[in-house]
């Protein structure tokens, strides 16, 4: 899809990081926005700086693990603009800590937004992109989706789904025949609001001292993160137009993976892939 003016983008978590440096850089295209999260603040602040730049948008508090929620946004932004070409399954999370300590309520938390939310992404939007026979799909998943880092079980669960959701559903298209395209997003560390998010959840409950260092890590990973959320964006748009799948803005990461893949064709434990 390489003209992209006039179209329309559909993005969740769209209020702030990844998901709002999307709107503003598919809005720099030309096209029109809609935009869903659960924060009803950072959306009204979204909107207003797509309408002093005169972007046509609609905004929507949509939580992504309510699947008629995700629906609802579908339909309103087909009857809004008529037609949605670019979806961008971007909302998560990100609990850490050693899987034994992660509570049940953080495992379904994670699993409700960062997979369920993708599939609830796909079975809404999916259908509309058929009937027009155009558009392209963007999952936000992560490195975490392609390796398992110590203290990121319950993340890279969910993150590993939605690679694996995102590879079966380009083969789904292209056994199809549709022109649909779809694309992973697999970033490292960026500097957004996801270690916030962690921390003030954190904040209302007794955290193990493993699991508060975990989140200490993160915090600081994340603001060191020397790719902005508009770097990202701006690869998400290059990848829409090229049409390309795999999305990896940070091949300092590469080495990583790489090993990971040597370990299970060598049929090895896992080494750690945070210690090259």
């Amino acid at each position: 899809m390489k003209d992209l003016a006039g179209k329309v983008a559909a993005i969740t978590g769209a209020g702030s990081g990844i998901g709002r440096a999307l709107a503003h850089v598919f809005a720099a295209e030309g096209m029109h926005i809609a935009a869903a999260d659960v924060d009803a603040d950072a959306l009204a602040t979204l909107a207003s700086e797509l309408e002093r730049r005169g972007t046509p948008a609609l905004t929507l508090r949509v939580d992504v693990a309510d699947a008629q929620a995700v629906a609802g946004f579908a339909d309103a932004t087909r009857a809004r603009f008529g037609a949605v070409h670019v979806v961008c399954n971007n909302a998560g999370v990100c609990p850490v800590g050693p899987a034994w300590e992660t509570t049940l309520e953080d495992w379904r938390w994670v699993v409700d937004v960062n997979l369920w939310g993708v599939i609830h992404g796909v079975h809404a939007f999916v259908p509309h992109l058929l009937r027009q026979d155009e558009g392209h799909i963007v999952n936000t998943a992560s490195v975490a989706g392609l390796i398992a880092p110590a203290g990121f079980g319950a993340y890279s669960l969910t993150k590993h789904g939605v690679v694996a959701l995102s590879e079966a559903l380009y083969h789904d298209l292209r056994e199809r025949g549709a022109a649909i395209g779809v694309s992973v997003l697999c970033p490292a560390y960026v500097p957004t609001q996801l270690a916030a998010t962690v921390a003030r959840r954190s904040a209302t409950r007794v955290t193990p001292p493993a699991t508060r260092a975990k989140e200490d890590a993160l915090r600081e990973a994340v603001h060191a993160g020397r790719l902005t959320a508009d770097d990202i964006a701006r690869q998400v748009v290059d990848a829409v137009r090229a049409d390309r799948f795999y999305v990896l803005p940070h091949p300092r990461i590469d080495g990583a993976i790489r090993a990971r893949m040597e370990d299970i064709l060598g049929r090895r434990a896992p080494r750690d892939p945070m210690r090259p």
